[in-house]
């Protein structure tokens, strides 16, 4: 065929045409496919509940389907190291309480889920806040923790119970050790569940639990909060004072939940998830849903979750060697 210019230019127009609509595959707008939110635990505790209720959100939000996929597994760093080592596209997010930072100090972490919690993951945003309570059964006759110091220096025989070593709730337990001078025992559970069982049973003397596992009891006054582990009161429960308030300055402990995803990712489709996240906690259905699980909104943007993954980074692994603490 004779080659001419009328070749040329249609040669180059489809030339051009090509490239366009390839640069188009590449960079379509996100989302233009199924999000999956990993949750490291299993499905039906509170870290899952929520995060099924921002799935639902941000799929309505976002016009595709948002999954959750549970991962559980030591502690949760089995979902952590998934999301660690998928690909930063927005397509692949973690949801994850507090433990995250905490695990890998408490756990002997072989190679299979070995990974830095500050260098591996982008912070999108932290949902929420989860105040640490100490509760008690009135038939122990612990009225409250100046009473509870007492009788543990006077030698009487006394437990708390948290949902597992190397949890919050237990360092949390350690610090009011330290600070008041006394060495109540620890009584690790596997769970909630059974911390509130035998905290109701008067099996342990005090239980540190979250508020929306005990909101029931506590109403019925099977349970008495004596203070939560907090450095202001919890709006959940207002009247209910903060250890530091009551002298142990330390004592300053609290869980929380946030989102997020692998190194990396895209500033543009964080700065979108962060928007999208920061207004599904400003909905009233989504806020009493979450007062109800005991947990506080927090939002705003992607650097608080970041220092605060830091913070208790730094803070924590030098409070775990310290206290000598290992997950069973």
């Amino acid at each position: 065929m004779k080659f001419t210019r009328r070749n040329a230019v249609c040669a180059a127009a489809g030339a051009g045409l090509a490239l366009l609509l390839a640069g188009a595959a590449i960079a379509q707008p996100w989302p233009s496919k199924p999000i999956t939110i990993v949750v490291a635990y299993p499905a039906g505790g509170d870290t899952d509940a929520i995060a099924r209720t921002y799935a639902e959100k941000l799929s309505q939000r976002v016009g595709q389907p948002v999954l959750i996929d549970n991962r559980p597994g030591a502690s949760g760093m089995i979902g952590n190291v998934w999301v660690a080592k998928a690909p930063a596209d927005g397509y692949t997010l973690l949801f994850t309480p507090s433990t995250f930072p905490i695990a890998q100090h408490v756990l002997r972490v072989g190679s299979g889920v070995a990974h830095d919690v500050v260098k591996d993951f982008t912070p999108i945003v932290k949902t929420g806040n989860i105040p640490l309570l100490l509760v008690t059964s009135p038939t122990t006759g612990i009225k409250n923790v100046p009473q509870l110091i007492a009788d543990a220096k006077a030698g009487k025989a006394l437990t708390y119970g948290t949902p597992g070593a190397g949890s919050p709730m237990h360092i949390a337990g350690e610090l009011l050790n330290k600070d008041g001078g006394v060495a109540i025992t620890h009584a690790p559970y596997r769970g909630v569940a059974p911390v509130v069982n035998d905290a109701l049973g008067g099996h342990v003397s005090v239980g540190w639990i979250t508020p929306g596992a005990v909101a029931g009891q506590i109403a019925t006054g099977k349970l008495v909060p004596l203070a939560v582990a907090e450095r202001q009161r919890t709006k959940l429960m207002p009247t209910v004072p903060t250890l530091i308030e009551l002298g142990y300055k330390d004592v300053d402990v609290s869980a929380w939940m946030g989102l997020l995803g692998p190194k990396g990712m895209q500033p543009e489709v964080v700065q979108m998830l962060n928007r999208h996240f920061n207004d599904i906690l400003r909905m009233p259905d989504v806020q009493a849903k979450m007062a109800a699980l005991g947990i506080e909104p927090v939002g705003g943007a992607p650097s608080v979750l970041a220092q605060q993954i830091v913070d208790d980074d730094q803070r924590f692994g030098k409070l775990v060697r310290e206290f000598g603490i290992r997950a069973d």
